[in-house]
């Protein structure tokens, strides 16, 4: 798993989304490196990261990232997860709470696919295989950001993703299980960060997860879209410093 290390303080494991690499915390980095020591990993199939084997799970990479973290000599560690990343996330609490010393959930959810999401995303699969990566660079770039200046390097981010990272986090996305029922038991620091004006998960997918999690902070960000961490950089990391 090729990752990034930098800052000092409490481990805090940034995971991007879909389809992204670790690059899209760069603007994030300088207001958390001297509260934590960060790790950014590039997930399967995406940025520098090889595809173990097709049919690669969600939960195969929170495995990854349990085992990143044990090669760190890193008992424990809070995990933050955007979209995609949050799906990650809260596969990584299921299966390793004892690693957990606190989740962050960015413009995510705790749901599963409906049946009709999971087919289109079977189709898009498809198409990727078929035609490249410009099948969801068309599709999500003009959707990822509420902000238009991103669409550019949002695009460029997509369009260097390797195809078979992208056909199995798709798949591997339409094959998530529900997470509600995991949360109530969430007894670390929760922090969920969620823009008004995202496109992509709706606001109210946050509400739920909180309503389930008093003890979380809910950071809603007015004008913000599917990225927080590219729109609203500073309120995005005052948001995760709550995992302190």
């Amino acid at each position: 798993m090729n990752y990034i290390r930098t800052g000092s303080g409490q481990p805090l494991v940034l995971l991007h989304g879909f389809p992204l690499d670790n690059g899209i915390w760069q603007l994030l980095l300088p207001h958390l490196e001297s509260h934590f020591d960060l790790i950014l990993p590039d997930l399967a199939g995406m940025g520098h990261s090889p595809l173990p084997h097709d049919d690669y799970r969600l939960s195969d990479m929170a495995a990854a990232l349990a085992d990143l973290l044990r090669g760190l000599d890193l008992p424990r560690a809070c995990v933050a997860g955007h979209s995609m990343g949050g799906y990650v996330a809260l596969a990584f609490a299921r299966q390793f709470p004892e690693m957990l010393l606190g989740l962050g959930l960015i413009a995510t959810q705790a749901l599963p696919d409906t049946p009709k999401r999971q087919a289109a995303r079977q189709q898009t699969a498809a198409e990727v295989a078929a035609k490249g990566p410009g099948v969801v660079a068309d599709a999500m770039a003009p959707k990822l950001s509420a902000n238009p200046a991103h669409e550019a390097l949002l695009r460029e981010v997509i369009l260097r993703q390797p195809v078979p990272g992208i056909v199995n986090a798709l798949k591997a996305m339409a094959a998530r299980p529900d997470s509600t029922d995991l949360l109530p038991g969430l007894t670390c620091p929760i922090g969920i960060i969620h823009g008004l004006a995202d496109a992509l998960i709706p606001p109210e997918r946050a509400r739920e997860m909180k309503s389930l999690l008093p003890h979380a902070s809910l950071s809603e960000l007015p004008g913000i879209g599917h990225m927080p961490m590219l729109e609203a950089p500073v309120q995005t990391a005052e948001a995760l410093k709550n995992l302190l």
